[in-house]
């Protein structure tokens, strides 16, 4: 058996486009990235790398809330300083050395207060307690009947039934009704049983609504008001003017902080005229002109990436519902010729600051829904919008299921199915049918 081996060479000329990622490439796309904090410290960074680089803080320091619907021009020292918030367990150590004396009873109160979680429930048995101290049942009762007698309401309960119950214990507005009717009725109630426990109490199913009501008022966590800090300022990206129904949007350049060229020292290196000397200033003076040139590039990006939003949102900003247009990125980056995860990287974590608050890039996006009517698609945020308004207009005493809500929206214009409705509904915070059911006089 032969083989028989056929070797051609041929030469043969391809073009082909192709981007490379280099690293200055890379650092671009992640400056793009950064949100106003992390751009901070990535400039001060590398200022701590390079030293031709001088960092000009902000000529303004924005006095930002979360949340707020404010901008203060001036600087306002006194507010950005944040509140030092006492934690839950120095706040009731504090208390039990206020009120109780120095004896056996108190140690053991202490030794609880340990074993209290941020959320303000105590989460060791008693009878662990005894085998830890060598106290006795009763001193272990007293001492938590102490702790519980301390602020905030609710603090060393063991369950949710027990924090509701002091909670009321210690409310003289409290529903003559609700303290008994957690007490021995807590799991009908939680199951919506209120027909039995109208029945048990001699009462009308009113009263038991209102009971309801209150322990609505109530809090499940006594102690969630201690230990957390939250983010105290944002510095938007952009601002929003609405001046005569023309909106007009302005890059907020002042809030970010600025760079320069450290030009005496450079010259004074320059003197020094060794070749490793000159190289170093060369390296670093090129990498100066690169930070700055992305730092305007970013600037820009994320204006012309806001802009291009705020020409397809004009009704939110003109219009007192706010209403929020069906939008995705990939239109923004097809308008505007770039790539989608370009438009990711200038929305995620930007903000803009109009005259009625403070918005993140990103929240102007939303999924489209089909119409069922042949009318124009409507945003996710719409539907939603109708859908709350459905069930704030409903009876009380006979409330929509989840089918009929997405029956009712279909017939005003939006092709949502039920389990979307579900989706929504508990996106909203609001609960089902049987939840929401009243028995009002």
């Amino acid at each position: 058996m032969k083989f028989q081996q056929n070797f051609s060479q041929q030469q043969q000329q391809k073009q082909m486009q192709k981007l490379a990622m280099t690293q200055q490439l890379q650092q671009s796309l992640q400056v793009l990235q950064y949100n106003s904090e992390q751009l901070v410290d990535y400039i001060e960074n590398k200022a701590l790398e390079n030293p031709l680089i001088e960092v000009i803080p902000p000529s303004i320091t924005p006095d930002y809330g979360r949340g707020s619907n404010s901008w203060q021009g001036e600087n306002n020292f006194i507010n950005q300083i944040p509140e030092t918030n006492i934690s839950l367990f120095e706040y009731l150590i504090n208390q039990v050395h206020l009120n109780y004396r120095d004896t056996y009873l108190r140690k053991l109160v202490l030794f609880l207060v340990e074993y209290i979680d941020v959320n303000g429930y105590l989460k060791l048995s008693l009878e662990e307690a005894q085998a830890k101290t060598g106290a006795d049942t009763i001193q272990m009762l007293d001492a938590l009947t102490l702790i519980q007698q301390l602020d905030p309401a609710g603090v060393g309960a063991r369950n949710l039934q027990e924090c509701l119950m002091l909670q009321t214990e210690r409310d003289n507005n409290a529903p003559n009704l609700a303290y008994i009717v957690l007490e021995e009725g807590f799991d009908d109630l939680v199951n919506r049983q209120w027909e039995k426990i109208a029945k048990k109490f001699g009462v009308q199913l009113s009263d038991i609504q209102k009971v309801f009501d209150y322990i609505q008022t109530l809090s499940p966590a006594p102690g969630s008001g201690f230990n957390h800090q939250t983010e105290l300022y944002v510095v938007p990206d952009l601002r929003v003017k609405v001046i005569d129904d023309e909106i007009k949007v302005s890059s907020n350049r002042k809030g970010q902080p600025e760079i320069k060229l450290q030009e005496g020292y450079f010259e004074r290196m320059k003197q020094q005229a060794d070749q490793a000397t000159l190289d170093y200033l060369k390296e670093k003076q090129q990498e100066f002109d690169w930070l700055k040139r992305t730092m305007l590039q970013r600037g820009d990006t994320i204006l012309k990436v806001g802009t291009a939003i705020i020409e397809r949102q004009t009704g939110f900003f003109l219009e007192a519902s706010r209403p929020i247009q069906a939008l995705t990125m990939k239109e923004i980056a097809e308008q505007l010729e770039i790539h989608e995860s370009t438009v990711s990287r200038s929305v995620n974590g930007k903000y803009l600051e109009t005259d009625f608050g403070i918005f993140e890039l990103k929240t102007f996006f939303t999924n489209k829904i089909a119409s069922s009517n042949n009318g124009a698609d409507q945003s996710a945020d719409s539907v939603k919008q109708q859908l709350k308004k459905v069930i704030e207009e409903e009876n009380k005493n006979r409330p929509y299921s989840d089918q009929k809500l997405a029956d009712l929206l279909k017939a005003d214009g939006a092709q949502i199915s039920r389990r979307t409705v579900t989706k929504y509904r508990e996106a909203l915070g609001i609960p089902t049918s049987s939840k929401r059911k009243r028995y009002d006089d």
